[in-house]
This record gives structure tokens, C-alpha cells and sequence, in this order.
């Protein structure tokens, strides 16, 4: 269909100039016998004006109705600075109505008024609206700078299959019953993990896809059932090389798409340091306010709560929240305990100093030495909040850690349109899975352990640390890697050191296990989440407004009603029969 310009690309520097413009119709006035509307592309919006001589033949056109017109651009008497054609008008001179609408069940506008469910009903209606379209636009730009940055680097782009075996030591996988071979199952990809290590042995050295991936996982609000991973994978390589090619791509993004200029190095801190400083693996750093351990200030103290913690070997950690004393009432304070408790924590105390005083909830059990170390060691300063946890020592951090990132947000402590980037490294092999008794992979079974860790596989399991690492953006794990094994007998190590006999590794795992066989080169790599990276960089905190057509909390899809019953041929096929 003919078009000349795109709406929102019109200017002052278009005037007088003949068009031909289609759309659909955001907005209709009537003033008397002119007749004004808003048509809206995928560019943007630019004022039509129908004088009566064709105002008759638009009389019945509402909103969503796609049109085509011809006409002249003017320069508007009535500027709208708001709007980037604000300074024009086309006097329309023909008309076609291409397709009318009915009216819809959402206002197609950025102010939307509807429901996420509703507009998750007609996603094709909410896709319309500007601010979505941005969205999707954002996504493909990011994914047109990596594709080209890792392109020149020497990397190639690689399709792995999306049908592929089910293997454990993951999430729970999706299954696909095959109807050629009844009672067996293909499952989707987790992440693209074994043929990647594969695509190694075989010698293509630098590998990346912008990847499909599949689990089946309860959801939130950074997370979809399916989504989109830039997966990156490099032969004869160390943690330097692969931090060096991530660093590169992101200040390559964040320039291209929001032209800023990241610092030179990214900030690097172990599992443990970070767990100790900030209570989580993946802080946000935009604002200050770590994690504070005081023992050494109770090491003596008579208060029987506080003693007994320290007899056990548990904690005394603090929070010091500057300039807050007078902005938290009792109230507010008894909530923030109630917020502790969910992760676990018995009790928050809390003290308040100022005007050289020290009061709050354990004040009158504090002698006069512990109030003198607490000011000094903590550097406090009139009208300065503590906020203390004692527990065991897991229970301490993350209680405090999900308060620190509670209050940042509520004292508005974080600073908007800033990127603080954390490498998180040395993550622990193993974590203890209570719910199947045994030690588990804390990242995937084919990470490799530190070379100082190889002899704890088997005997120290909860002090073996491995060559896994983090990249986290503003309090959201953006990527996960590691150095990856290579050595055949050392995979077998680990498989044994998570409970998995080598029969059972290798009816698992056997072709993968074969192939380490035949000269499998040092590797490792990551995959960056393309939805959290986006969602950054747009600004939402919901990851459905960066996803076309995403799926509801609980993995519904609204729109086309899927997950949805199939019929009794297709199920007989497949030799499946409804439980």
C-alpha cells in the first residue's frame, strides 16, 4: 500500500509537501465542520484535518479504524510541544478507509487504564500502544549490537536443537511425547549448556546464539516460563577472557542504546564477601548501607537473646541507616519486623541515637561500654537507625539484605539512571538440597571446582568453591557461567560427589561423556538473560512489558488460552492417556 512518510517523522522541514500517509486512528474532535484526528503508525502520531468538503465521508470512523490519506502538511497555528509532529498538520485532500474496528476493550494509550490480565487478553491491541512498541524495539537493538559486536570478535552464531533429551541437575524440564517413539520424551531446553560444551570439542572455539530456553519453574516478576538468553561460549580460555568479552558487549550496548559510557572494570566480589557485606549474591549498589557484623561489640554482654546467638555460632549483624532515626515511627518499626520474619528472623532490634543518647528496643539491656563501641565502631551520627538481627548466620544476612534493599527503595536511597555492574565469583560447588537429602550442583554439574578445591569433592563438600561466576546489574543476576570441566575423570568426580553412579551419568549424560574422550579443549562461557537486560534498560520492573506475547504468573497464556486440552486422537497417538 502506498505511503510517502511516516507519520511521526514529519516536521516543520516538511511543509507544503504532498503525502500519503496510513495508520490507524488514535484520537477524533469534532470542532464544528472540521473534523480532527490523530493517525498513529508505528513511528508515531501527526495530526489529520478534514475540512467539510471530506469531512462527510470520515462521519463514521472511530478509534482503530486504519485509514489511508492523502493530503498537504501545514504548519499548525495551535503548537503542541508535547508532541515531536506537534509543530504540523495534514490538511487531508482524500481519504480511504481501509478496515474499521470495533470499539476495544482496552484504551490503546501509554495512560492505559486496563488490567494486566485484560491487556494479556488482547495483547495484539496492547502491543499498539508506543511504550510496548519501544519495549520491542529496545529488545532488537540490543540484540543487533551483540550479534554484531561478538560477529567482529570472531564468534559464530549457532542454532542448537529445541527438541533434545531431558537431563536432571536443573530445573524442572518441559516435556514433548514423541509419536514415533510411544512413551518417550523429548524435552526443551534448559539452556543450550551440553551442545555448547560440544560445539567446543568440535573445534568451533568461539560460539553464541540468542538462544530459546524452557523450565518449567514456579514464575515472578523477572521471570517468564520461556525466555531468551545471549549464550556465549570460547575455547582456551580463563575467567579474564570471558569477563573481558562480557564487559566489552555491555559498555557496547549501554552506549549504542542509552549512550552511556560504563566504568572501565566492573567490580568483583566473592560469594562470600558479597553474602557478608550485602546479606544476597546479586546486591544492588546503586546506594551504600552494607551489612555490619558486631559481635566483637556482645562478645561480653549480659543480655541472654544476644548471648545465647554467640554461643551457638550464630550472628549479631546490623544495618546502620544514616539520617533515619526520626522517620520511623514504633509502628513503622514493628512492620519492618514483621518483614524480617519472612525470611526467617526471630526478632529486629533496633537502636536510635541522638543528641549524644542512645534509645531503642535493647537500649535499657546495653551497658554503658557496648553503647560507647556501637557509636564509635559504627561511626553513628545524630539521628542514625540501627537495625539489628542475631541469628544463625544465613538467617542474619538474607533477613538483613532483603531490608537493606527494602529501605534503599523506601528512603529513595536508589539512584535512577545509573548502572552498577558486580561480578560475583568463587560461588559454592554444592549446595545442600533438604528436600533430597543430599548435596546438589549449585550451578550445573559440568562447572568446574577451583584447582585448590579438587580434594574437598568428596570430603569437604560444603567448603568447595568453584570457578562459577555472576554478573549482577542493579540487584538482578544478569548472566550466569563458569569455567567449564574438561577433564574426563574429574567430571566423573563430581557426578559421584552428587550422589550420580557413573552407570547413571552415563545413561544421562553417555554422549556427552563419550565425546570428553576425544580431545576436549579448556572452556568456558555464559548466558546473558536478554528480558533482564532489557527490562533495564527500559526502565520496568516487569518482565512481561519487555515479551511480545508473554505468559501470566502462573505460566497461562490469556490470549490464545494455551496451556489447553488436546483430543483423544492426538493423545492415542502419542500413546498418552490422561491421569
Amino acid at each position: 500500500m502506498e505511503r510517502t512518510h511516516h507519520n511521526g517523522n514529519l516536521r516543520l522541514s516538511n511543509v507544503n509537501e504532498k503525502v500519503t500517509l496510513v495508520g490507524w486512528v488514535a484520537k477524533r474532535r469534532n470542532l464544528g465542520s472540521l473534523v480532527f484526528m490523530d493517525l498513529r503508525d508505528r513511528s508515531g502520531i501527526v495530526q489529520l484535518v478534514f475540512d467539510e468538503k471530506i469531512a462527510q465521508e470520515v462521519k463514521d470512523v472511530r478509534n482503530e479504524y486504519v485509514l489511508q490519506v492523502k493530503g498537504t502538511v501545514l504548519e499548525r497555528k495551535d503548537k503542541n510541544p508535547k508532541l515531536a509532529t506537534g509543530d504540523i498538520e495534514v490538511k487531508v485532500e482524500e481519504v480511504k478507509i481501509v478496515n474499521s474496528s470495533l470499539t476495544t476493550p482496552i484504551i490503546v494509550a501509554d495512560d492505559t487504564d486496563a488490567l494486566e490480565d485484560t491487556r494479556l487478553k488482547y495483547r495484539y491491541l496492547d502491543l499498539r500502544r508506543s511504550v510496548l512498541q519501544k519495549n520491542l524495539m529496545l529488545r532488537h537493538k540490543i540484540c543487533m549490537i551483540a550479534r554484531n559486536y561478538l560477529s567482529d570478535e570472531g564468534f559464530i552464531e549457532v542454532e542448537t536443537p529445541i527438541l533434545c533429551k531431558s537431563t536432571p541437575e536443573g530445573a524442572r524440564d518441559y516435556l514433548v511425547p514423541s509419536r514415533m517413539f510411544n512413551g518417550k520424551f523429548y524435552a526443551l531446553p534448559q539452556s543450550p549448556q551440553i551442545y555448547k560444551q560440544l560445539l567446543m570439542i568440535a573445534g568451533m572455539e568461539k560460539y553464541f546464539q540468542i538462544a530459546r530456553c524452557f523450565r518449567d519453574e514456579d514464575l515472578r516478576a523477572d521471570r517468564q516460563p520461556e525466555f531468551t538468553q545471549i549464550d556465549i561460549e570460547m575455547s582456551f580460555v580463563d575467567e579474564e577472557d570471558v569477563f573481558a568479552v562480557v564487559e566489552n558487549l555491555m559498555k557496547k550496548i549501554f552506549k549504542g542504546v542509552k549512550d552511556v559510557d560504563l566504568e572501565e572494570h566492573f567490580v568483583r566480589l566473592t560469594y562470600n564477601e558479597c553474602m557478608a557485606k550485602y546479606g544476597s549474591d546479586k546486591p544492588d549498589l546503586r546506594f551504600d548501607m552494607p551489612i555490619q557484623n558486631i559481635n566483637e561489640i556482645f562478645a561480653n554482654t549480659t543480655f541472654k537473646i544476644f548471648a545465647n546467638v554467640l554461643g551457638e555460632d550464630g550472628q549479631i549483624n546490623c544495618l546502620v541507616v544514616k539520617n533515619a532515626a526520626d522517620k520511623y515511627s514504633r509502628k513503622d518499626l514493628d512492620k519492618l519486623q514483621e518483614f524480617v520474619k519472612v525470611y526467617k528472623a526471630s526478632a529486629l532490634a533496633y537502636i536510635k541515637y541522638a543528641n549524644n543518647e542512645i534509645s531503642g528496643s535493647i537500649a535499657k539491656v546495653m551497658s554503658e561500654q557496648e553503647k560507647q563501641d556501637m557509636i564509635s565502631k559504627l561511626n553513628l551520627e545524630s539521628n542514625d537507625l540501627v537495625l539489628i538481627v542475631a541469628a544463625k548466620a544465613q538467617i542474619s544476612l538474607t533477613s538483613l539484605g532483603a531490608l537493606r534493599v527494602k529501605l534503599g527503595r523506601e528512603l529513595g536511597l536508589v539512584q535512577k539512571d545509573v548502572y552498577k555492574f558486580l561480578w560475583v565469583t568463587n560461588f559454592p560447588m554444592f549446595e545442600y538440597s533438604e528436600e533430597e537429602n543430599r548435596y546438589v550442583a549449585a550451578h550445573h554439574p559440568f562447572t568446574s571446582p577451583n584447582p585448590e578445591d579438587v580434594d574437598k569433592l568428596l570430603t569437604d563438600k560444603a567448603n568447595c568453591y568453584s570457578r562459577a561466576y555472576d554478573l549482577v546489574l542493579n540487584g538482578y543476576e544478569l548472566l550466569s557461567g563458569s569455567i567449564r570441566i574438561h577433564d574426563q575423570k574429574l567430571q566423573e568426580k563430581v557426578f559421584e560427589a552428587i550422589g550420580m553412579t557413573l552407570e547413571e551419568a552415563k545413561e544421562k549424560f553417555g554422549f556427552f561423556l563419550e565425546a570428553f574422550k576425544y580431545g576436549t579443549p579448556p572452556h568456558g562461557g555464559v548466558g546473558i538473560g536478554l528480558e533482564r537486560l532489557t527490562m533495564i534498560l527500559a526502565d520496568t520492573e516487569n518482565i512481561r512489558d519487555v515479551v511480545a506475547f508473554p505468559k501470566t504468573a502462573s505460566a497461562y497464556d490469556l490470549m490464545s488460552e494455551a496451556p489447553n486440552v488436546v483430543d483423544e486422537k492426538q493423545l492415542n497417538e502419542l500413546g498418552i492417556k490422561i491421569k
